[in-house]
């Protein structure tokens, strides 16, 4: 058997007042799909930023070795200029270029300062062929979807003669369809001999694609698997990843007594809003949901169910053109026109995008709880510090927020971390319903557990939850009940004890008109 393509020796990265990183090792064979795994903060993507150079050779200890030869990178660009390509989890795409654009920016076709857009376009045109895409080379990237964005990454990597290509949670924002492509495309990058390497929190998708799993825990490497090994399963992976057996993915769920005769604490009559550019088109229609205290309500659907648009529209109108419907709160009809009246009446929305509408990623933890609330850590409009950080750091310590101190800034946490700052943002605001969008997306296991636990531990309080998730079995361990959603359309609503993948999957396909 020919030896590894890459071997990494004893990495050592400390950031600081942390050690992401300390004495791990990986080795990658030729042409293989080696997956890397870890929870939250585990320092897999340091680990890359190490080989792919974001992290330049100096700034760590320990050794990499390329094709047999030693290298020390001092950028992307040397790196690159091996065959070793970095997408990131964030696309690093222009979205008002062209797709050719992207696919070449610092890397034209040009002599003597002239780009020539014939050559451009025809080799565009070929790598796109190649990953599966067939739009023009000449449509802007923001003018298609981001599973699409991901392909036209890859055609970017595939330019530059990529020999191992480095995918960092690459299907986090894909649906199941897009996701499934681009499984499958990186089983065809393997059989034209390019070596791959992904991080990924879906373990299903390791078991799919991979050939090996090197699992990371608190900076360290674990040990390597085979995948394909009869004694690599699913609970084999977790018990590296955390350190212990998950006997449960999901806390103990004992539903909070409600009188049956008490008005729900949040009811949306007819709710029906406009998609915001085509006013004619229905992106909720007639929509009529309720939520008791104490309860877990989930809402599943497909992509483009409305789901998050109708949350959305409902806290604050945040999204669409309102055309009608109300909203109740403990049976009395309340505004919530602007997000500031919604949070007035007791209403929390955590979005799915925490990065551009959940939180300051450049301001810090104790900054980015304080913000849903400020009146209860200001006097007179000014804001009593002290108070800001003793309540930031009582969920710092709650929530097990993992950082050397509040004031860390929110963007250099992992994002399981980010996602407890969130949640902690919301609960400090005190609110009676909270709207959980996706809540989940992108953590690992361990993480996801211990958000789960907070969750259940808020509806034991009384407050009234409703869970939106693209994850069917997140929906069946942790709510009472479940609405389903489908073009725009409530489509039924199932009980938990009746709550199957398949019931629940047939209601999110019907077409109710």
């Amino acid at each position: 058997m020919a030896g590894p393509v890459l071997e990494m020796r004893s990495i050592v990265k400390t950031f600081p007042g942390v050690k992401a990183l300390s004495d791990v090792s990986l080795s990658v064979r030729p042409g293989e799909v080696h997956a890397i795994c870890g929870e939250n903060g585990a320092g897999k993507s340091t680990l890359m930023k190490v080989l792919s150079g974001v992290h330049p050779h100096g700034t760590y200890d320990g050794d990499i070795l390329f094709e047999g030869e030693s290298c020390q990178f001092k950028d992307i660009r040397a790196s690159e200029q091996h065959g070793i390509v970095i997408i990131h989890q964030e696309l690093a795409l222009v979205p008002y270029l062209s797709i050719a654009e992207n696919i070449f920016l610092g890397n034209e076709h040009a002599t003597r300062g002239f780009i020539s857009w014939s050559e451009t376009l025809k080799h565009a045109t070929e790598l796109l062929r190649r990953v599966g895409l067939s739009d023009h080379p000449e449509t802007r990237v923001a003018d298609i979807g981001v599973g699409k964005q991901q392909l036209v990454e890859i055609a970017k990597a595939l330019s530059k003669k990529v020999k191992l290509l480095i995918l960092d949670e690459p299907t986090a924002a894909l649906n199941d369809e897009d996701s499934g492509k681009l499984l499958e495309l990186i089983r065809g990058l393997k059989d034209q001999g390019i070596t791959s390497i992904i991080i990924s929190h879906k373990l299903n998708e390791i078991e799919a694609v991979a050939d090996s799993v090197t699992i990371l825990r608190d900076g360290r490497s674990i040990e390597t698997l085979d995948v394909k090994a009869a004694e690599t399963t699913e609970d084999r992976i977790i018990n590296g990843m955390v350190g212990r057996d998950l006997d449960h993915r999901f806390p103990e769920r004992t539903p909070h007594d409600t009188e049956a005769d008490a008005a729900p604490a949040l009811e949306i009559r007819n709710w029906t809003v406009h998609h915001p550019i085509d006013q004619q088109r229905k992106v909720v229609d007639d929509v009529s949901i309720q939520v008791r205290r104490g309860e877990i309500v989930g809402i599943a659907g497909l992509m483009g169910a409305g789901r998050t648009e109708l949350a959305m529209s409902v806290f604050g109108r945040t999204y669409g053109r309102y055309a009608s419907g109300t909203v109740l709160k403990d049976g009395t009809e309340i505004r919530t026109k602007t997000v500031p009246e919604a949070v007035k009446h007791g209403i929390a929305y955590v979005t799915e995008d925490r990065k551009h509408y959940g939180l300051n990623l450049i301001d810090t933890i104790n900054r980015n709880i304080s913000l849903s609330a400020l009146g209860k850590v200001a006097k007179r409009g000014v804001v009593n510090e002290h108070e800001e950080r003793q309540v930031a750091e009582r969920f710092r310590k709650s929530m097990n927020i993992k950082a050397p101190t509040v004031f860390e800034p929110v963007g250099k946490l992992s994002g399981g971390n980010q996602q407890k700052v969130v949640l902690s943002k919301w609960i400090f605001a005190g609110p009676d319903v909270l709207i959980l969008d996706e809540p989940t997306r992108g953590i690992d296991v361990g993480a996801k557990f211990e958000i789960y636990t907070v969750i259940d531990k808020l509806a034991a309080e009384g407050k009234a939850v409703v869970f939106i998730s693209s994850e069917l079995p997140e929906l069946l361990g942790m709510c009472d009940r479940i609405y389903t959603m489908a073009a725009g359309r409530l489509t039924g609503e199932v009980p938990r004890a009746e709550a199957t993948q398949e019931v629940l999957m047939r209601q999110m396909t019907k077409d109710k008109r």
